[in-house]
């Protein structure tokens, strides 16, 4: 079998072990000196003045939006190709999502979809950086200009990423990180955090994750149980020292694939910035069920990353969601490959391997 993926500490292994250890033997457990380490070095590794840790990349998007002083009666313009949780957090906020189509060749929101999205009640836009990829931020950012609006950058599957050699997150107002187990900084469980350098919003983002509380027992405006515990703060802090070396892993084999897979009748994603940091290598295929079948039968694991759009989610029905039929065709061609930092360079021969000799046989 070739996995997707390995979650298991490899060469950090004694790194985690010595932060978890430092941590047990500490004794405090919650909004403690790990997280305040960690806040001010993931600040710096993103280019920001400002780091606030939170329990989820769902929580980081939807404090993000509330410090912004988007709430109810607010449409945040947002992708339609994503995890759902995007679109959750603004509705956990009290805004509604609206969806702009993607770039069918970028995948990430598109700059003109977008702009003819904006109505009265726009007050932000929300684009996520999906699989690693940066999105086109010159033109969402001229979209936010004309229109006066707050951009908030989902960083969730992009750390360390660049846009025109500029670090995502640092150009919109806030932007939100997830350290799910799967990400390219990961926990060992759930976190998240948003980046943000605006003092302002980073004092009422501290204050919402803990209850909305200025001092112990005094609440000043409805808040959130979401804190980043010691724990994971100091996992992350041991696991951050090892991200750039993680980056170009990723980077060499998504190179590799790039390679072996040319002449595939499959399409391969352009890099279209290089600083896409390779969260997920995703393919496009019209037969991908039938592929995933035919690589599955040869040992080989793939996931669908997204098999629906989130408009389509039963969950957003109430939203009256627009048509994205870019986001559609994606949805119904897209596969990932497996790719991740200490996956043996001969994974991406065999699986390439596979594709095309799937290829030959369909």
């Amino acid at each position: 079998m070739i996995p997707f993926l390995n979650l298991k500490p490899g060469p950090d292994a004694a790194d985690v072990r010595a932060a978890m250890e430092r941590v047990v033997a500490r004794g405090w457990f919650v909004l403690g000196p790990e997280l305040e380490a960690f806040e001010d070095e993931f600040a710096a590794a993103c280019g920001a003045a400002h780091a606030v840790g939170v329990g989820t990349g769902t929580d980081a998007i939807a404090l993000a939006v509330r410090a912004c002083g988007i709430g109810p009666g607010d449409e945040v313009i947002t992708a339609p190709l994503s995890a759902a949780y995007s679109a959750l957090a603004i509705m956990m906020a009290g805004a509604r999502p609206v969806f702009a189509d993607i770039d069918p060749v970028r995948l990430t929101l598109d700059p003109q979809s977008t702009a003819a999205a904006v109505t009265s009640r726009t007050r932000a836009i929300l684009p996520v950086h999906l699989y690693g990829q940066p999105a086109d931020m010159t033109g969402i950012m001229d979209v936010a200009g004309t229109h006066r609006l707050v951009v908030i950058e989902d960083c969730c599957q992009a750390h360390g990423a660049t846009c025109n050699g500029r670090p995502v997150g640092s150009f919109g107002t806030a932007a939100a990180y997830s350290f799910y187990p799967t990400k390219n900084l990961a926990a060992l469980g759930d976190g998240g955090a948003i980046t943000t350098s605006d003092p302002a919003i980073a004092v009422r983002l501290k204050r919402l994750r803990n209850g909305g509380q200025t001092d112990r027992y005094h609440h000043s405006e409805f808040g959130m149980n979401s804190r980043l515990d010691e724990m994971q703060a100091a996992i992350l802090r041991a696991r951050l020292a090892w991200l750039p070396k993680w980056t170009a892993e990723r980077r060499q084999l998504a190179k590799a694939y790039r390679t072996r897979l040319a002449g595939a009748i499959v399409t391969v994603p352009p890099e279209c910035d290089p600083g896409h940091v390779y969260h997920l290598f995703p393919i496009l295929s019209p037969e991908r069920d039938a592929l995933q079948a035919r690589l599955k039968a040869r040992g080989i694991e793939t996931l669908i990353h997204y098999p629906v759009p989130i408009p389509r989610q039963p969950a957003l029905a109430s939203e009256r969601p627009a048509d994205c039929p870019a986001a559609d065709r994606a949805c119904d061609q897209v596969l990932s490959l497996p790719l991740h930092p200490g996956m043996a360079p001969s994974v991406v021969e065999e699986v390439a391997s596979a594709l095309h000799a799937s290829a030959a046989a369909s």
